[in-house]
């Protein structure tokens, strides 16, 4: 480990999850490390482009170019650009909108976002980070995760974001064990009133799981009957599909329908 690299990330993730804006004081006493330090860190930073400053108040924030990295980072996902086609037939079919995500860390991140095909004004998402035992993306990845990543998972810090958020452990594993008994996971008002969600694993070409595919709507349209199983039946043919295109394995850890977690045979993709 480099210590200088170590705290110039940690001021980058410091200013994302605490900020916008943060002083050389602040982040100081938030890192544990000297302030003449933080301020030869922070200067940079700011000549890459990684943060810039206000001139008004002095605090630092984070910088332009830090979008570029990210922009570069999804353009390389092959999950995202192999779920691009795949995300809008499930936008179409189930009429919401539709997420595909990766698990990084105790965090689900969003990397594509098909938008629900009539309705109103909707804001993209591609890039929200969501505490993975909040939302069904989150569960869907963990439940079909190998043993020691699920294990460590929920004996880490669980996420609350509303009244509805699952924090006890023995609680989120009844969860995972019926999302592999039912072939997807569910999420009622955990991660924002009034919104739910349902989702499948996704496989890559080692029988990974490399990511989740779910639609995300109002609780009164997902998770009545008998949409929810309508809607369920979608989100696994849509997550079988995206891996067979992304090359998962016949007999992989793959959501292949209720009580079953082998992958079907792959079929010819469509056209």
């Amino acid at each position: 480990m480099v210590q200088a690299v170590q705290r110039a990330v940690r001021i980058l993730r410091e200013l994302a999850t605490a900020g916008p804006r943060l002083g050389v004081t602040e982040l100081a006493d938030r890192l544990g490390v000297a302030k003449p330090t933080v301020h030869a860190l922070l200067r940079t930073l700011e000549a890459e482009g990684m943060v810039t400053q206000d001139r008004e108040s002095s605090k630092y924030l984070l910088g332009p170019d830090l979008l570029l990295l990210g922009n570069a980072y999804l353009d390389t996902q092959e999950l995202r650009s192999r779920s691009l086609t795949w995300a809008d037939v499930l936008a179409s079919r189930a009429g919401e909108a539709v997420w595909v995500a990766v698990l990084t860390g105790d965090h689900i991140l969003v990397v594509h976002h098909a938008f629900r095909p009539a309705g109103a004004v909707q804001i993209l998402e591609v890039g929200a980070s969501v505490p993975w035992n909040t939302c069904a993306l989150g569960k869907a990845m963990v439940a079909w995760a190998p043993g020691e990543t699920r294990e460590r998972l929920l004996g880490g810090p669980l996420g609350v974001l509303t009244g509805a958020s699952v924090t006890e452990p023995a609680a989120l594993r009844a969860q995972l064990d019926a999302a592999l008994a039912t072939g997807y996971a569910l999420e009622d008002q955990e991660s924002a009133l009034g919104d739910a969600g349902i989702a499948a694993p996704v496989f890559g070409r080692g029988g990974e799981v490399a990511g989740a595919i779910g639609v995300v709507g109002p609780v009164e349209r997902l998770l009545v009957e008998p949409a929810r199983q309508e809607l369920a039946v979608a989100v696994r043919e849509t997550a079988r599909n995206l891996s067979r295109d992304l090359g998962a394995p016949r007999r992989a850890a793959q959501l292949a329908g209720p009580g079953s977690a082998t992958v079907p045979t792959p079929t010819p993709s469509p056209g």
